[in-house]
């Protein structure tokens, strides 16, 4: 089960006879990635802590100081904590210095390195680790699609999808001159700027989108205030605001240019190239039964599963062969809006090479 080094998760050491591999994971995607990689009942190793069992026996467990120590568990429960940038990874405890058979939770983040033993990789195993291998960078994109009265802004980086900040708030159209709306106003465009004037430091690029001109507004504001940020920032209409419009924008394509890097934008396109593929009929299967045959027949280019099918045993020899017979193997986010998209056409799809129809009419 060999696999190239590089990219943003490195790979430091692999024993393909033992099943071993160790990463250090790097990006909030790297965590997404081992949260998707560790199956039920492997083992999992990190370095941890744990309260010293060498403490005098009259000391309490809340006093008795913890040591830091390699641990390895087998994983009974895991769970990525994607706001946080944080995955836990709870079970007995099966290697380390004491406690052996006691519970533990290994908490891993950032800069940790992981050991995992695999008995063999599974296509879906494959994909997940030669994308974290081949990235070559995760811009830090802040999305902030703003109207009047409704607004929100996120981040994106790689695979995370982190929001910031929905500021909805109840506010007098320009037409009705009440008292006090030009100043209702105004403060709302001011709970803006601060909002981005603490995400754009970090940023690579800030796009600034919308149905109407809030969103010019905010970008001359915000060059006024900050000239060197002018280079940072893009305007792109929409037809919606708020996260409706967020997602329009990950869909529609117009901001590639600019989310270039980013596996959520990726993600979000490949969905849609899917749906537009499936309007026009020949160039795309949907569900497991079409994509087996597409597979079979050779057709397919790009497969698109959802991350709850990756232990599925019914799909786990259509990844199989659909790596055989070269095609690329893409996993979809179950909580974002291409992830749901994916799930109402059947949590499997496949963008095809060329025209192909399925032997049996789709809905029987």
């Amino acid at each position: 089960m060999a696999l190239d080094r590089g990219g943003l998760v490195r790979l430091i050491h692999q024993d393909p006879g033992l099943g071993l591999l160790k990463l250090r994971l790097e990006t909030p995607s790297d965590l997404w990635r081992i949260a998707r990689l560790i199956a039920p009942g492997e083992r999992v190793g990190a370095s941890t802590t744990r309260r010293d069992p060498e403490a005098p026996a009259e000391t309490s467990a809340a006093h008795k100081e913890r040591r830091r120590v390699w641990l390895e568990v087998r994983a009974d429960q895991v769970e990525f904590h994607g706001f946080s940038h944080h995955v836990r990874i709870a079970g007995p405890i099966v290697e380390g210095p004491f406690d052996l058979g006691r519970h533990h939770t290994l908490d891993i983040g950032p800069e940790d390195e992981v050991a995992l033993h695999k008995e063999r990789l599974s296509p879906a195993d494959r994909a997940l680790l030669e994308e974290g291998l081949a990235a070559q960078g995760e811009p830090r994109v802040v999305l902030a699609c703003v109207d009047w009265g409704e607004s929100s802004i996120v981040r994106l980086r790689g695979r995370a999808i982190e929001p910031v900040a929905d500021v909805n708030r109840s506010l007098p159209g320009k037409r009705y001159a009440l008292a006090g709306s030009h100043r209702d106003r105004r403060a709302y465009v001011e709970e803006l700027l601060e909002l981005l004037e603490g995400e754009v430091e970090a940023a690579s690029t800030l796009v600034l989108a919308g149905p109407g001109f809030l969103k010019e507004e905010l970008a001359h504001d915000l060059s006024e205030r900050h000239p060197t940020l002018k280079k940072k920032l893009r305007v792109l209409a929409t037809a919606e605001t708020g996260r409706i419009g967020i997602d329009e924008l990950l869909r529609s394509g117009r901001a590639s240019e600019v989310l270039a890097g980013t596996a959520a934008a990726e993600e979000a396109d490949l969905v849609e190239r899917l749906i537009g593929s499936l309007a026009g009929g020949k160039r795309a299967a949907v569900g497991p039964r079409e994509c087996r045959e597409a597979i079979e027949a050779g057709a397919v280019e790009t497969l698109l599963v959802g991350e709850e099918l990756l232990r599925d045993a019914e799909i786990a020899p259509l990844l199989e062969r659909a790596r055989e017979e070269r095609a690329r193997l893409f996993v979809v986010r179950s909580d974002g809006g291409a992830g749901k998209r994916l799930a109402a056409l059947g949590r499997i799809g496949a963008i095809l090479r060329f025209d192909w129809t399925s032997t049996t009419p789709r809905g029987r």
